[in-house]
């Protein structure tokens, strides 16, 4: 495998022609496996995520990945679901995650003027300085699909309000989490998308 490659998790049923297009643009080298030799031998990992926590969750197991998840060593970027996997517990299927960081993701209140789900551009605040985010801005827009959420945490270095405070961006030593679509964020996406492969 070619020196800084990307190892994009395949758990199945993910949809990453967006992801791979994104990756494409900002010339990274990338391979989609669930070959555990694969992922560890990466530079880079990245936990995609699209579809329901259980399913996900599931072929992880299936696919012996959570242990080898857990230890990685070098930087992990979960997003959407991938993200919310991260954490103990999803209130999405009440299923066990990854515990890789403590908290649980829990369901939007679908009322008011607030649909669930929560899906367009929304602004993120940066409340903690990360590599991850270096050269973004306060108030820099984003695109978000989801409707469950991750409650603000000691962990959280992004900030999005959508009719209350939620995480819109994680993280604990080398794992890192956005709630949002950095590949479907234009410019500001690609700009998080190179700060991860810096890392």
């Amino acid at each position: 495998m070619p020196k800084n490659t990307i190892a994009i998790v395949d758990a199945g049923g993910s949809n990453l022609s967006s992801l791979t297009f994104a990756l494409d643009r900002i010339k990274a080298n990338y391979i989609t496996t669930n070959q555990i030799t694969n992922i560890e031998d990466s530079s880079h990992v990245i936990l995609p995520g699209v579809g329901a926590a259980n399913d996900a969750m599931d072929k992880l197991e299936e696919s012996n990945l959570i242990e080898v998840i857990k230890n990685l060593k070098q930087p992990t970027l979960g997003i959407c679901l991938g993200m919310q996997l991260l954490l103990d517990y999803s209130m999405e299927d009440n299923v066990k995650c990854l515990s890789i960081i403590e908290g649980q993701c829990e369901a939007f209140s679908n009322k008011d003027n607030y649909p669930v789900p929560h899906m367009g551009w929304n602004n993120v605040n940066f409340n903690k300085s990360s590599p991850l985010t270096e050269d973004l801005k306060n108030e820099d827009y984003f695109y978000f699909v989801h409707s469950y959420y991750v409650p603000l945490s000691d962990s959280s270095i992004g900030i999005t309000e959508y009719k209350k405070s939620f995480t819109s961006i994680i993280q604990k030593e080398n794992f890192y989490g956005t709630q949002f679509h950095p590949e479907k964020s234009s410019d500001q996406g690609s700009k998080l998308l190179r700060n991860f492969i810096n890392l």
